[in-house]
C-alpha cells in the first residue's frame, strides 16, 4: 500500500470524531490548562531513516562504516518476537547473540512508563491465560514463576491474575458489568431483536469454531475451505449476510475488532471477527446455557502491562541488547550476512557480520532492509496494512467520583464512544484499601474502516501537536466522569504509526506469509505480522520458531 495514495476529500472518521468532541474539549479551558504533557518515545524521524535515506550525506551517499563487529547471531528488532528469538538462540547454546533496536528501550508495543511513581503501559496491557496450543506462552510463564502445575492443574500467581471486577460499560447514564451492552439498557424497541441476534451470533461462533478450527497461535489451527471463505470477505459484509444488524451487537463487534486488530469490522476479515471469540472464550449469549461463552476467562495483567514480560525477556541479554541502532540494509551472502546500522548516539554507521540474522521487524520494514528480498516478502508487503494507535496515560491527582452501577473496574468502556476504546486503571492491581491518585491508560485505534482513512489518520498523528489528541481523549472520558478534567495532572501520549497488522480479507490465508514463516537460509523472519495480526502469543511463537530455525543452520 503506497504512502502516496490519497483518500477522497471527505473527512475521515477520525476527523469527524475529533470535530464532534471539540465543543466538549473547549468547554472548560481553565481546567484543560492545568495539565501538562507531551509525546513519548523516539521521534518518528529515526524510524524513517531507512525510508527517507536520512543517514545519507548531502551528496546522497551513506557515510563510511566507522566500526565493524562479528557475532554469531544478530536479531534486528527488540519487540516480543525479537526478544523471544534471542531467548530461543540462547536456549540452543548460541550465546554470542546480539539484539539491536531503533528505540531506546526494548519491548516494542509492550513497553511501560511511570507517572508520579505509578507504573503504566504504553501498549499491550494484558495476557489471556494460555490455552493448550499456546505452548511457548506456558513455557515462558513457567520459567518466570507466574504459573505452576499442581496436581496436574495450572495454578497462576494470584497477584498477577486480573482482580475483580474486570470490565464495565458506561451506558444509559450508568455503569453496567461486562462490555456487551445489556438488553435492559437498550431502547425498548431494540431489545427483542438484539437478544435474538446475540444468540444467533453466539451459536454461529460455536458452530464455526468447533473441532479446533481456531487456535492461538494460528499456525496450530485447522485450516479449511470454510475458513478460507470467511477470510475472503470483510466481517461487516459477513454480518450483513447473516442478518446480524442490531446496533448494539454491531457496536460491540466493531469495538472488539478495533481493540484486537486496530481497525473496524468494515476492514478486517470475517475470519478475524470470528477468531476474536472462537479462539479464546466464545461469545457470551444472555440466557443460553448451551453456549455460555466467555464466562470466567482469566487474564494476567500488571500495572505496566506486558512490559512486565518484555523486561524479563530482555534482562538476560545485558550488554548484548543494543538500543538506539537503526538497521539500514541487510545483505545476505553465501556464508554470512552483513547488517549496516546507524548508531543514533554516536551518529555513525556500523556494520555487523553474523552467521545468522533474524529480522524481527514488521514485514514492510524487512522488505526495505533486504538487498534481495524474496518474492514472498514483496507480495506480503503489498497485501498488508498496519494500524496507527495512540496510547494516552492520564495522571490523576485524586480518585474519580463514580457514577451509579457497577463498581470501578480494570477495563472501563464508554458505549458508542466516537474516538477511544475506553481506559484501564493502572492501580487496579494495587492492594491499597481506598481509592486515590492513579493513572488511566486510554487507547485510540486509528485503523478506521479502510486504507484511505488509515493513511489519513497516520499523517494526522505525525503532524498534530500532542494537545490535539489529549484534549478530545479527556473530553470523551469526561462523558462518564465529569470530574475527570479537573483532576488530570498530566497526559503523556505514545503514538505508533504502524502499531499492528490489520487482518484484512485474504491476509490470513496468504501463501506468502506461510512461505516467510518456513525456515530460510541465513535470514529468518520473526514477527506477529506472519500471523496476519498482532498479539503477544503470536509474536512469542514466531520469535521462538525463528530462533530455533536459526540455531540449526
Amino acid at each position: 500500500m503506497s504512502e502516496r495514495r490519497r483518500g477522497p476529500t471527505r473527512r475521515s472518521v477520525l476527523g469527524a470524531s475529533l470535530a464532534a468532541l471539540a465543543p466538549l474539549a473547549g468547554c472548560d479551558r481553565a481546567s484543560r490548562a492545568r495539565y501538562d504533557g507531551g509525546w513519548l518515545g523516539v521521534a518518528h524521524e529515526r524510524g524513517h531513516l531507512v525510508r527517507d535515506g536520512g543517514a545519507a550525506s548531502k551528496s546522497g551517499a551513506l557515510p563510511e562504516v566507522a566500526r565493524t563487529f562479528r557475532v554469531g547471531a544478530l536479531v534486528v528488532g527488540a519487540g516480543i518476537a525479537g526478544l523471544a528469538a534471542a531467548r530461543a538462540l540462547h536456549a540452543a547454546g548460541i550465546d554470542d547473540c546480539h539484539v539491536i533496536d531503533l528505540e531506546d528501550r526494548p519491548g516494542g508495543n509492550s513497553r511501560g512508563h511511570a507517572m508520579a511513581g505509578m507504573r503504566c503501559p504504553l501498549g499491550a496491557h494484558y495476557l489471556p491465560l494460555p490455552g493448550a496450543s499456546a505452548i511457548e506462552v506456558s513455557d515462558l510463564l513457567d520459567e518466570l514463576g507466574v504459573r505452576k502445575i499442581v496436581n496436574g492443574q495450572a495454578v497462576y500467581d494470584e497477584r498477577m491474575l486480573c482482580h475483580s471486577p474486570q470490565e464495565r460499560l458506561f451506558i444509559a447514564g450508568g455503569w453496567r458489568e461486562g462490555l456487551l451492552p445489556p438488553i435492559e439498557a437498550l431502547p425498548a424497541d431494540e431489545r427483542a431483536t438484539t437478544l435474538a441476534q446475540y444468540r444467533a451470533f453466539g451459536h454461529a461462533v460455536a458452530a464455526i469454531g468447533a473441532g479446533g478450527a481456531f487456535a492461538i497461535p494460528t499456525a496450530r489451527a485447522r485450516w479449511s475451505d470454510a475458513l478460507q471463505g470467511l477470510d475472503a470477505v470483510t466481517f461487516a459484509r459477513w454480518l450483513d449476510a447473516q442478518g446480524l444488524t442490531a446496533p448494539a451487537l454491531r457496536w460491540y463487534l466493531d469495538y472488539c475488532c478495533r481493540d484486537d486488530y486496530g481497525a473496524g469490522s468494515a476492514q478486517v476479515s470475517a475470519w478475524a471477527g470470528v477468531h476474536y471469540f472462537a479462539s479464546r472464550h466464545g461469545f457470551r449469549v444472555p440466557g443460553d446455557d448451551l453456549h455460555p461463552g466467555d464466562g470466567g476467562e482469566g487474564v494476567l495483567t500488571w500495572p505496566e502491562g506486558n512490559a512486565w514480560l518484555a523486561e524479563r525477556l530482555a534482562a538476560p541479554l545485558g550488554e548484548r541488547l543494543l538500543p538506539g541502532r537503526v538497521a539500514l540494509a541487510v545483505t545476505e551472502g553465501r556464508d554470512e550476512v552483513a547488517v549496516d546500522t546507524w548508531n543514533a548516539a554516536l551518529q555513525q554507521r556500523e556494520r555487523w557480520i553474523a552467521a545468522r540474522v533474524i529480522l524481527a521487524t514488521p514485514l514492510f520494514v524487512a522488505a526495505r532492509l533486504l538487498a534481495a528480498p524474496p518474492p514472498a516478502l514483496a507480495e506480503a508487503r503489498l497485501a498488508m496494512r498496519h494500524a496507527p494507535w495512540v496510547v494516552a496515560n492520564l495522571q490523576l491527582a485524586d480518585a474519580l467520583d463514580d457514577r451509579p452501577g457497577a463498581p470501578p473496574s480494570w477495563d472501563n468502556v464508554v458505549y458508542r464512544a466516537v474516538l477511544g476504546l475506553g481506559y484501564v486503571d493502572a492501580m487496579h492491581q494495587a492492594t491499597r484499601p481506598f481509592a486515590g491518585p492513579t493513572v488511566l491508560t486510554a487507547y485510540v485505534a486509528l485503523g478506521g474502516g479502510g486504507g484511505d482513512e488509515l493513511i489519513a489518520n497516520r499523517r494526522r498523528l505525525l503532524a498534530d501537536d500532542w494537545r490535539a489528541w489529549a484534549e478530545p481523549i479527556v473530553a470523551e472520558l469526561a462523558l462518564a466522569h465529569p470530574d475527570l478534567p479537573a483532576k488530570v495532572a498530566r497526559v503523556d501520549l505514545m503514538r505508533y504509526g504502524h502499531a499492528m497488522s490489520v487482518p484484512t480479507p485474504g491476509v490470513r490465508s496468504s501463501a506468502a506469509l506461510a512461505a516467510l514463516a518456513a525456515p530460510q537460509r541465513r535470514v529468518q523472519f520473526a514477527h506477529a505480522d506472519l500471523s496476519s495480526y498482532s498479539v503477544f502469543e503470536e509474536a512469542l511463537f514466531h520469535g521462538t520458531r525463528a530462533g530455533r530455525a536459526a540455531a540449526v543452520q
